[in-house]
C-alpha cells in the first residue's frame, strides 16, 4: 500500500501496519452496520418494538465509529476503502449466520455471538496498536467500550 505521505513520529513502515490494522476494524464495522440493520428489519415476536427500536441508535453509532476509523487512515496518509469488496476481502470473522424473520430472542443471541467476537477483534487491535501508535489504539479503545455497552443492553434482554 502506498501512503500519500506519513504523520510525524511514525515511520512509513509503522504507518503501514497502523492502517493495514484500521482497515481491518473498518471493515468489520460496516459489516457490523449492515448485521444489524438486517435483525432490525427482521426480528418479530415478543418483545418486538424495544430491540427493533434499541438496534437502530447502534447502527448510527457503529456508522461513526467507521467514520472516525476511516479519517484515522486518512490522518495516517492512507486511503480508506469503504467498498463491499473490501469487507469480503478484510473478513477474517464469522458472520451472523441467521437469516429471514425470526424471534428476538434468536436475533438478540447471535448479536451477541457476532458482538462477542466484533470485541475481541478489536482489543486484538488494541494491543497491536498499543506497541505502534497510542492515538489509534485510544479510538479502538472507545469503540470498545460503546461496543460492550450494546452488547450489555443486549444481555439485559435475554437474561
Amino acid at each position: 500500500m502506498a501512503l500519500e505521505y506519513v504523520v510525524p513520529g511514525l515511520t512509513e513502515e509503522v504507518s503501514e501496519k497502523i492502517v493495514a490494522i484500521l482497515q481491518s476494524r473498518l471493515s468489520q464495522e460496516q459489516e457490523a452496520a449492515l448485521v444489524l440493520k438486517h435483525a432490525h428489519w427482521n426480528v418479530e415476536g415478543p418483545n418486538f418494538i424495544a430491540v427493533h427500536e434499541m438496534i437502530d441508535p447502534e447502527v448510527t453509532a457503529v456508522l461513526a465509529q467507521a467514520d472516525e476509523t476511516a479519517e484515522r487512515i486518512s490522518t495516517l496518509g492512507g486511503s480508506p476503502d469503504g467498498t463491499p469488496d473490501a469487507i469480503v476481502r478484510n473478513r477474517s470473522w464469522e458472520g451472523l449466520g441467521l437469516k429471514g424473520h425470526q424471534s428476538t430472542t434468536d436475533y438478540i443471541n447471535a448479536l451477541i455471538a457476532y458482538y462477542d467476537e466484533f470485541i475481541a477483534n478489536d482489543r486484538k487491535a488494541i494491543a497491536e496498536l498499543d506497541e505502534l501508535d497510542v492515538i489509534s489504539s485510544n479510538i479502538i479503545q472507545d469503540h470498545v467500550q460503546e461496543l460492550e455497552k450494546f452488547q450489555w443492553f443486549l444481555r439485559s434482554h435475554v437474561a
